[in-house]
């Protein structure tokens, strides 16, 4: 925004030919393409780095899940490979 502002208050308080105005128009619109093309680039690559380091979160997450799950299912084949029999019956 701040940009075609610029171009337009800069285009329309210099006198130049008409070639000049066209030539300084198409560069004004290149590095315009070139910036939104930078910074179209850097949202990508920040997208991408959030949700590389979202999976890895959920990955750890899922390990530590899985972890506890084992250490409960471990711990209750030990109380009953410990406890007799008859305790188990109602």
């Amino acid at each position: 925004m701040g940009l075609g502002i610029g171009v337009a208050a800069a285009f329309l308080f210099t006198p130049k030919s008409g070639q000049d105005s066209r030539q300084y128009l198409r560069n004004k619109a290149d590095e315009g393409a070139d910036y939104l093309k930078k910074q179209a680039q850097q949202v990508a690559d920040s997208t991408a780095d959030v949700l590389d380091r979202a999976a890895k979160a959920v990955r750890h997450q899922k390990e530590n899940v899985e972890a506890a799950v084992d250490a409960g299912r471990n711990a209750y084949r030990e109380a009953a490979a410990a406890t007799p029999e008859s305790d188990f019956r109602l």
